[in-house]
């Protein structure tokens, strides 16, 4: 790879996408050829790998975002490691493909987020952009929530940048929803004219997991397929409960979240309070399951609906393979609930893509953040950089 100078002038680029979400199950890398910028950006997505985080290392994570365990020599460590997992995803995402490291034009990263305070303007993403820029000898971008926290805004979401760029209809109403760890939706008007609203609604899967994971003993990680929710019924009275109590769920958008609010702790508690209910662990999990159906599902009635025509649901991310969960997402919105693959987009490589086009544009020093979702005061160029070394 040739150092270049910014902005980045070659219209169509190799670049590879890299997100590793609150989850904390692995990193996703997307290998695309991206073609111009702003509206007039096409996307061709090439090869997608998941390299999974064996289970002592995502406990690690995990102790490393829950404010009682974090310690910050481990945090020093895994800013690195997860750098170095980050750079062997780079490489696995190339393996089955004719494209060599030395044509990629850039590799853009999330990160992994350890804490997120956005109304204290502040946030941490770690997976060091100079480990993975030389290990994979390849121009680096990354932390990209600081600048839009900067100029007053909420740091995320983040992803509908990309979604107004790729999927706005002047036809239809879109609300595109993302569920991983956290669910989140981009709402895109038909109307050109109107802003992107965009805004977490709470919990995705990730209390879902780690109720599986205390259920299971540790030996399941997830609801393949929403197959346990599915056998389980919901007690109705102890999800109005959860719901009633949830602070985020009734706090007006902008708003971002993620496990400093929904954490291990409150998977535990909601745990023991369904075995003292005499729930079985299949009744636990279908209300918990649940708990991220309504969630979504009343953000959009009460707070979407009456003033935005909604017509199209498509949903991306892991639940997306969570079949009782769609089906009840369905049933509760009263209107088809479909995948990315229905645009012709991979739900699983989304958000991998999305940060490849962040940070194309970031290289091209054009806006990439959405003031109307994040409450940023201004349009901003999100990113920073790491090259690698020069070779003698």
């Amino acid at each position: 790879m040739s150092i270049i100078s910014l902005p980045l002038q070659k219209e169509k680029v190799l670049a590879v996408g890299l997100m590793s979400g609150t989850s904390g199950d692995g990193v996703d890398a997307a290998l695309v050829e991206i073609e111009n910028s702003s509206y007039d950006t096409k996307v061709t997505l090439l090869a997608f790998e998941t390299l999974a985080y064996e289970h002592s290392l995502k406990q690690r994570i995990f102790a490393a975002c829950d404010i009682e365990t974090a310690r910050v020599d481990e945090i020093c460590r895994l800013n690195v490691e997860l750098a170095e997992k980050m750079a062997e995803a780079v490489l696995l995402v190339l393996k089955n493909t004719t494209v060599q490291l030395s044509d990629l034009d850039f590799v853009s990263s999330h990160g992994q987020t350890l804490h997120h305070l956005p109304e204290e303007f502040a946030t941490m993403q770690i997976g060091e952009l100079a480990v993975i820029a030389e290990r994979t000898n390849t121009l680096t971008v990354g932390d990209f929530r600081p600048t839009d926290l900067a100029v007053g805004g909420q740091g995320a979401p983040l992803v509908p940048f990309v979604d107004d760029l790729l999927f706005r209809s002047t036809i239809k109403g879109r609300c595109l929803i993302n569920i991983g760890g956290m669910a989140n939706l981009t709402v895109l008007p038909k109307s050109l004219e109107s802003a992107v609203i965009a805004f977490d609604t709470g919990p995705g899967n990730v209390l879902i997991d780690e109720v599986i994971r205390i259920g299971s003993n540790g030996t399941s990680h997830f609801d393949e397929g929403g197959q346990l929710a599915s056998t389980g019924r919901v007690d109705n009275e102890w999800l109005k409960e959860i719901l009633a109590s949830d602070r985020f769920l009734h706090k007006s958008y902008p708003k971002s979240t993620g496990r400093e609010y929904y954490h291990r702790e409150l998977a535990r508690t909601f745990w023991a309070e369904g075995i003292k209910r005499g729930l079985s662990f299949s009744d636990i999990v279908a209300t918990v399951t649940n708990y991220t159906v309504e969630a979504i599902a009343i953000t959009v009635k009460e707070q979407l609906d009456p003033h935005i025509q909604l017509d199209e649901f498509y949903v991306g991310g892991g639940g997306v393979h969570n079949l009782y969960m769609m089906k009840q997402l369905s049933k509760r919105l009263n209107r088809p609930v479909k995948n990315m693959e229905a645009l012709a987009f991979s739900s699983d490589a989304k958000e991998a893509i999305a940060f490849a086009v962040l940070g194309n544009e970031f290289l091209k020093q054009q806006p990439n953040n959405t003031p109307s979702a994040t409450g940023a005061k201004k349009k901003v160029s999100m990113g920073k950089i790491a090259f690698p070394s020069f070779k003698n």
